[in-house]
C-alpha cells in the first residue's frame, strides 16, 4: 500500500488537489481518509461547549485511532472509519466500512504535525495557498455549509485559526516531500504525484 499524506492550511484547496490526483485513477484501487473523521469524541460536552473547542490544535485529533486504522489497512484489514458532523461538532454513532486499497490518501490540516502519521506516509505533500485566499474560502464554507454566522467565523479565524496555523500547520511544511502552490491549477506537481501513483498501481 502506498500512503500519501496531504496537509495544508484551512481553505488551501486540499480537496481539490486530492480530486486532481485521483481523477483518472480506478476507484477500487485508491482510497481517501480524512483527518476530520478523527476528531475526538466530544459527546460529554454541550453543543455550545463543542463549538468553543479549538479544532485546529493537534490535541483535537484522535491520532492514536487514525494510526491504528492506517496500520490495519496497510496490513490488509478493513476498518470502521468514524463519521463526523460539522453541524453537531462531534463524531456520530455510525461508521463507514473502509477497505484496503493499493493507494491511500490521508488528508487534513494537521496530518504532518504528527510524527507517527508522518512516518507512515510514503509521500508527504503540503498544499500552500495565499492567506487571503484561504480566509475567503473558509468564510464561504463555514457560513454557507456549516451554519456559522460571519462575525463568529471572523472571530474564530483571528483567535484560533490563524494562531494555530502559524504555530502548528505552517511549520509542518518542512516535513513535506512536495509543496504544491494552489493559488492556481498546478499541472506539473499534480502530474508528478499521479505518475508516482500510476507506477505503484502498475
Amino acid at each position: 500500500m502506498l500512503i500519501i499524506g496531504i496537509a495544508g492550511g484551512t481553505g488551501c484547496g486540499k480537496t481539490t488537489v486530492v480530486n486532481q490526483i485521483i481523477n483518472e485513477l480506478p476507484d477500487e484501487e485508491v482510497g481517501v481518509i480524512s483527518q476530520d473523521s478523527y476528531y475526538n469524541d466530544l459527546s460529554h460536552l454541550t453543543l455550545s461547549e463543542r463549538r468553543e473547542t479549538n479544532f485546529d490544535h493537534p490535541n483535537s485529533i484522535d491520532f492514536k485511532l487514525l494510526a491504528h486504522h492506517l496500520d490495519e489497512l496497510r496490513n490488509g484489514n478493513s476498518v470502521k472509519q468514524p463519521v463526523y458532523s460539522f453541524l453537531e461538532c462531534n463524531r456520530m454513532q455510525e461508521t463507514v466500512p473502509t477497505h484496503p486499497t493499493k493507494v491511500l490518501i490521508v488528508e487534513g490540516i494537521l496530518i504532518l504535525t504528527n510524527a507517527e502519521i508522518r512516518d507512515m506516509c510514503d509521500i508527504k505533500i503540503f498544499v500552500h495557498a495565499d492567506s487571503d485566499e484561504r480566509l475567503i474560502r473558509r468564510l464561504k464554507r463555514d457560513v454557507n455549509e456549516r451554519g456559522w454566522n460571519l462575525d463568529e467565523t471572523l472571530e474564530k479565524y483571528q483567535t484560533i485559526l490563524k494562531p494555530m496555523h502559524d504555530q502548528f500547520i505552517e511549520p509542518s511544511k518542512e516535513f513535506a516531500d512536495i509543496i504544491i502552490p494552489n493559488n492556481k491549477y498546478n499541472t506539473v506537481a499534480i502530474d508528478i504525484v499521479r505518475t508516482i501513483v500510476n507506477e505503484k498501481l502498475s
